[in-house]
């Protein structure tokens, strides 16, 4: 077998596993992910590892924190459908990476389109214009700066996708989206990510959702940044804040304090709950609405193959495993299966919920969570397929929006919440 023909059966059989992770059959996305040499793009490691459908880090911070990667084909695949992207069309991108997703774009939109994508690091900006050079796509703009402030000289756009999570929409990138454009993000969910996809309402001056899909992505850095913080627990063992650094309990997170906890014996509750794969993602974003000290816990996955911390967490890759949590000064509780999940995260039919919680009050956030995960099975396990979400700029008062801004979202109806941020209000609510 040449290399050439090794090479394109690495990606047909990425092809195929993205194709059976995601449902997408639009014909465009497969033919890039087919064309596209994702090899180049990470050129560190063998090309047979370059075409798992995975995720892969590609820079850390002094901390050891991974802070940018080459996101997993199948989730980049579900956007690129929810962006609804065409031939002629142009695309601007917030967080270039390895510059993979933007070669798929650029494969999508064709010579008649653009592409520009902005990073905030000068060093993975030059890398990516090196990578899309080398794949044959040197026609995409790579620009160093601030995602937040968009590109002005590529305006007007008619598609805008951040491939980082946010928390906010940048006034910048609706004052950038042409007529009919189309928004997509991973949004922040006091916890979760959703990818949504906007568009602008009819009336009223605000966006609103045409899909939601679960997601997870690394945080936007810069003036966009959000209040989530990450807690450094253990070498590969984090805790998300959806608030800052201070829990709900008044006290500031104690990175050490946590970690002992998790050292520590714990106790478990069964709680009578069965989920399928796709519902449980909905319980994290039911749960931030319900409980201020939710969070979400998560492990890279130890290179021995031993299980981990993490090895009954809910939400499994071939990197990263994680759940939903509840912490505070005194304890930390965490969601689990009543037995370890597939290696994939993906699992068939029903799976048992159990609660684990440790430190002095570990045994009380156990039963509070086993007691929301009741709950949420007693309220139908709203998940996102039923989520909705409007994006009201503060730039813009709507005239209409189909219901009173000033009104919270009836949480006991479904989990509905506004989320108030610098330039936007988001309404967020089951329908």
């Amino acid at each position: 077998m040449t290399e050439a023909t090794s090479l394109a059966s690495l990606r047909e059989r990425l092809v195929a596993e993205v194709q059976q992770a995601s449902r997408v059959r639009d014909e465009g996305i497969i033919a890039a992910l087919r064309d596209v040499p994702r090899h180049l793009f990470l050129p560190h490691l063998a090309p047979a590892d370059a075409y798992l459908d995975d995720a892969i880090v590609t820079k850390r911070d002094a901390a050891g924190q991974a802070i940018s990667s080459s996101s997993q084909p199948a989730i980049m695949a579900i956007m690129l459908d929810q962006l609804g992207l065409g031939a002629g069309q142009r695309v601007l991108e917030i967080g270039a990476g390895t510059g993979y997703n933007a070669a798929l774009m650029s494969h999508i939109t064709g010579p008649a389109g653009a592409v520009v994508s902005v990073d905030i690091d000068d060093d993975l900006a030059a890398q990516a214009r090196g990578h899309l050079a080398a794949a044959g796509y040197p026609d995409v703009t790579v620009v160093a700066a601030d995602g937040a402030g968009g590109y002005p000289p590529g305006a007007p756009y008619d598609r805008l996708i951040a491939t980082v999570g946010v928390s906010d929409l940048a006034p910048a990138w609706l004052e950038q989206a042409g007529p009919g454009a189309r928004i997509v993000v991973p949004l922040s969910v006091r916890g979760s990510q959703v990818a949504v996809a906007f568009e602008r309402a009819a009336s009223g001056g605000h966006w609103v959702s045409r899909s939601v899909v679960p997601c997870g992505f690394m945080r936007i850095r810069g003036a966009l940044a959000g209040p989530e913080r990450i807690v450094a627990l253990r070498a590969g063992l984090s805790l998300m804040l959806p608030d800052g650094l201070t829990l709900a309990d008044g006290s500031e997170a104690d990175g050490d304090a946590l970690a002992a906890f998790l050292d520590g014996p714990g106790a478990e509750y069964a709680t009578g709950v069965s989920a399928t794969s796709l519902q449980l993602w909905g319980f994290g974003l039911w749960l931030g609405p319900h409980d201020p000290r939710s969070c979400a816990i998560t492990e890279e996955r130890p290179a021995d193959g031993s299980p981990g911390r993490l090895a009954r967490a809910p939400f499994r890759w071939r990197a990263v495993a994680s759940t939903a949590a509840l912490a505070d000064s005194g304890g930390i509780a965490v969601l689990l299966l009543d037995s370890p999940a597939p290696a994939d995260g993906r699992w068939a039919g029903q799976a048992g919920l159990t609660v684990a919680g440790s430190g002095p009050r570990g045994a009380a956030l156990a039963a509070d969570l086993a007691a929301l995960v009741q709950a949420w099975d007693q309220a139908g396990k709203p998940d996102a397929t039923r989520l909705h979400v409007d994006a009201y700029p503060r730039s813009a008062r709507p005239a209409d929006p189909g219901a009173d801004p000033g009104a919270k979202p009836d949480a006991g109806s479904g989990g509905g919440l506004f989320i108030e941020r610098p330039a936007t209000r988001f309404a967020v609510y089951h329908g």
